[in-house]
């Protein structure tokens, strides 16, 4: 699955025209590497987001079978570390 659909999948960035934005500007890494929105997200990655406040990680848990998931089910996905 590309970051940029996974991001929007899993309620880390409400819409995905929002996550390609954010890859091109060079604030998403996988694993340490910059994240162009095409790349593609496995089991175990560590995606970084690279914010004006901070910096995010989350690992990659499970990748979705579905376009979205709901807020309540985000702890399945993806684990704030």
């Amino acid at each position: 699955m590309r970051i940029d659909k996974f991001l929007n999948a899993v309620n880390i960035v409400k819409r995905r025209s929002i996550a390609d934005e954010m890859c091109k500007e060079g604030v998403v890494f996988i694993n340490g590497k910059k994240a162009k929105s095409a790349k593609d997200v496995k089991v175990g990655d560590v995606i970084e987001i690279h914010y004006l406040s901070g910096i995010k990680k989350y690992e990659v848990l499970k990748l979705p079978e579905t376009k979205t998931i709901p807020k309540s089910k985000k702890s399945e996905y993806v684990k704030e570390i």
